[in-house]
């Protein structure tokens, strides 16, 4: 039986996302009381209304007002109310009747309805890595003011969340994130320079976004886990490890001062850290598949080659900086990432051209959040102007 106390309201910010429709499919999984109050969308309208269909939410919120005008809503439940614009989502974040939110959108856009949502003292189950990798400190101080919990969602984050309940921060010796490696694991640093767009979305493990896909094959989202993990579990960047884990069944490890390493494991499915999440700190039937302990398998790692995968140095550099590093690196990366999707640049200039616009930034040890945005706005623009003269 549910606790009463359990936040079971969730709002579910980028619900159309790959992480949007795994907590769809858990809410429904759980059942009454859960119920999924907000859903929000950009463009992917009708995948938006299925939703809405499904889940009969309060409130849908479309921050496409362009895509929102064309679109045929004559079918929206009568329940739900329809909000128009990006103000949807603060609403949305900060609506008295939601417990939970789940931040799920995708890049910076998604970073002043998280704030938000911390602001109101929500649990925040946090998707949403470039939010801390932006503005982390802003993001932990108000949630301490406010009261409100952070929970990540990312399935390497989770797994550091329950491992390190083996013991107490002061007896952490480091953490290891996994990675899986993504489709170049094997690839030779020359070979890299000529990957195609097609080559880069084959993912061996993961179903996921084109731009979260891009970023596991530059190993751009591992750079930014290390950022989101300093400000998740306050631990420097140099106590931040790194290996490649083809079969993406170990999630993450923590060691410990004794030199225990304690690990959480399962198949590899969204589902299980978002449930996760929304129940903390309590477990119940989860519909993800669990390991077959009759099956002979092969658990390996190994070395992460920073020539072929430099992202990771970024990342481990952001992380010791702080301030309007994290901002920076990833609008860069977010226009890069999007210049390779539309045939602009080379799959290996994505990371060049960050370090290249990281490097000619005024450095703002504490810049509040407008500077952070501000920031955001000058590295996009500088990421294309620096993609122009290549």
């Amino acid at each position: 039986m549910t606790d009463p106390k359990t936040k079971t309201s969730v709002a579910i910010l980028g619900a159309t996302g790959s992480i949007g429709t795994g907590t769809l499919d858990v809410v429904r999984t759980l059942g009454a009381p859960w119920q999924a109050i907000g859903l929000s969308a950009h463009k992917q309208l009708d995948a938006a209304l299925q939703a809405a269909k499904l889940a009969r939410p309060r409130y849908l919120a479309v921050t496409c007002e362009a895509s929102a005008a064309k679109f045929d809503f004559s079918s929206l439940p009568p329940e739900t109310e329809l909000l128009r614009g990006p103000d949807g989502l603060i609403q949305l974040a900060t609506c008295p009747e939601v417990d939970t939110v789940v931040a799920a959108v995708v890049g910076s856009a998604g970073l002043l309805s998280t704030v938000a949502a911390a602001q109101a003292g929500k649990r925040l189950a946090l998707a949403n890595k470039e939010a801390l990798v932006v503005a982390g400190g802003i993001v932990t101080e108000a949630l301490r003011k406010s009261g409100g919990e952070l929970i990540p969602v990312d399935s390497e984050h989770s797994a550091i969340f329950q491992a390190i309940h083996a013991g107490n921060s002061s007896q952490v010796e480091r953490i290891i994130l996994t990675a899986s490696g993504g489709p170049f694991r094997t690839w030779t640093k020359d070979r890299l320079a000529t990957a195609s767009i097609a080559d880069a979305l084959a993912h061996p493990t993961w179903q996921m976004g084109r731009k979260i896909t891009i970023d596991s094959a530059t190993m751009m989202n591992k750079a930014l886990e290390v950022i989101e993990a300093r400000w998740l579990f306050n631990i420097p960047a140099d106590r931040i490890q790194v290996v490649i884990h083809p079969q993406s069944i170990i999630h993450s490890m923590v060691e410990f001062v004794d030199g225990s390493v304690v690990a959480q494991l399962s198949p590899p499915d969204m589902r299980l850290p978002i449930q996760y999440a929304l129940t903390y700190p309590d477990r119940t039937t989860c519909p993800c598949p669990k390991m077959n302990w009759s099956a002979t398998q092969r658990l390996e790692w190994e070395p992460v080659d920073l020539d072929r995968f430099p992202a990771l140095r970024l990342g481990w550099e952001v992380a010791e900086r702080g301030g309007s590093c994290g901002a920076v690196v990833n609008a860069a990366n977010e226009a890069a990432v999007e210049l390779f999707l539309q045939g602009k640049i080379r799959f290996t200039d994505i990371v060049a051209g960050c370090r290249k616009v990281l490097e000619a930034h005024h450095f703002d040890p504490s810049a509040s959040l407008d500077e952070l945005m501000r920031l955001d706005r000058w590295a996009r623009e500088e990421i294309g102007q620096w993609a122009a003269r290549c």
